[in-house]
Order: C-alpha cells, then structure tokens, then sequence
C-alpha cells in the first residue's frame, strides 16, 4: 500500500529532482528559510530517514515527514508555452490513437498536471498555453474574459479586399452564427502559393477562421496561432515549449481578473 503523504511530481528524479527544502515549503507547512532550520535541526525525514541536507534532491514517491507526520502534498502551478505542430491533436489522450500535445511535451513537464487552454485543430499549429491553474483556464476560455487571438493564415491565391472588408464588418456564417469584427490585413511572408493574412479574433467561436474563409471561397494552405493576449509565440520552434514568464503569468491572470494588481 502507497504511503500517505508528499509525492513529489513524477518529472523529479532522485538525481535532478526538486530540493528538499523546496519540497518543504511546497507543501505549504512553512517558507524555504524555515524549512532549513527544520531540516538542520534534524526534524525531516525522507522516506524514515533523518535528513539533515536542504539540498538533498527528492524524487517521485518518496515520503517527506517533520517531526514524524507525513505532509501532504500541494501542488505547485505550472505554466508552459506550446509551438503546436500539425497532426497533434489538443486532447489528454485520443481514442483514435493520434499524437497529442502531452505525448510531445518534454519529461520536464510531465505529471505536472497541465492541459490545453482552448484547443487547435489537427491541422492548424501555433501558441497553445497549457497549464494547471484550472482557475485561470476556466477564466481565459470564458467569453466575458476571452482575450484576442492572433493568427497568420496562408491562403490559396490573391484575397480580394471584399473579403477582408467582410471580416472587418462582422459577418455571419453560412449557419447563421453572427461573428465579431475581425481585425483583418494582408501581412508580408506569403509565397507563390498565395497570399499570408493576419486576423485578430475577439470570440472563441469553434473553428472560425476556416469556416469564415470556407465562406468566403478561401482556401487556407496554412493556419498559424501567433499570439494569445500578451503572449507571443516568438523564434518557438514547432514542438518546443518555453516555461511563462512571472510577468506573463501576472499579465494573464489580470487580464482573467484574477489578481487585481499589475
């Protein structure tokens, strides 16, 4: 039977896991500079062990305990930056047996608990965020808090500028769905193939610039999320992620109304 108490995050290993005094103040029992004064004076133990080292790195499954009680574990939240490549899907797992973004994400980052913020196609690529903070997610995905998207899209051809009148305009699907105005401009870094557009969305309508475009007689060779309120994909290279900044972290959860200082 599993022991009660602190697990450690299963990306820890015993040889580059968290620190031990970190663990401590984690776990919420006390800060970092306490936690080492309770581990000097020989009141920690790893696993039934008395350890006396702060910097002793613990791993996955092994039991911290002060003064002989186990603590219980406190999760620490977590926030990573995705280059989505296509052909992944934005799901946990999928029942079609596809890659999904927690199949690509580095051992670093796993059993940390994250998930998708909003998702992507299969087709499309770009800035997803993933995190733990349920909090946070549930406020960026809802529509009183939606913060603008930004995308670069490949077309097929020339786009007439009627078209792009209507995305400004707020159009309405074939289906009915009334769309928002969309921030919409030709962009250099198209090709021979056709024309590169930026679009700013402002709703999170499911699939909108494809079927917006499907509309309009477009035909996107190449749909890219480059920015998601103030984070920006940057020099990302499909299938790499970057841990957020705390500034961007501060910046999210405002614009979430979740912290009311800058």
């Amino acid at each position: 039977m599993a022991k009660p108490g602190l697990e450690l995050p299963k990306e820890n290993t015993h040889a580059d896991g968290q620190r031990l005094n970190k663990a401590i103040a984690a776990s919420g029992l006390c800060a970092r500079r306490k936690a080492d004064e309770l581990i000097f004076a020989g009141r920690v133990a790893v696993d039934g062990m008395t350890e006396t080292n702060p910097g002793r790195r613990v791993g996955p499954g092994e039991i911290i305990s002060v003064d002989g009680k186990p603590l219980s574990r406190k999760q620490e939240l977590a926030y990573r930056l995705l280059n989505k490549p296509v052909g992944i899907v934005c799901t946990l797992s999928d029942p079609q047996g596809r890659p999904t973004v927690m199949d690509i994400l580095p051992e670093s980052a796993r059993g940390l608990g994250l998930f998708p913020v909003g998702r992507l196609d299969f087709f499309s690529e770009g800035l997803l965020l993933l995190t733990n903070d349920g909090e946070l997610a549930n406020r960026l995905t809802h529509p009183r808090h939606h913060v603008d998207k930004t995308y670069e899209v490949l077309v097929r051809g020339p786009v007439p500028e009627q078209a792009l009148e209507t995305m400004r305009a707020g159009m309405r699907l074939s289906d009915g769905t009334p769309l928002l105005p969309v921030a919409a401009s030709r962009v250099e870094g198209g090709d021979e193939r056709g024309t590169l557009l930026r679009l700013v969305l402002r709703q999170g309508v499911n699939r909108q610039i494809r079927r917006m475009c499907d509309d309009l007689g477009l035909t996107i060779l190449r749909l890219k999320r480059v920015a998601q309120g103030i984070l920006r994909l940057g020099e990302l290279k499909p299938g790499e992620t970057r841990v957020l900044k705390a500034e961007e972290v501060r910046a999210l959860r405002k614009s979430a109304a979740l912290d009311k200082k800058p």
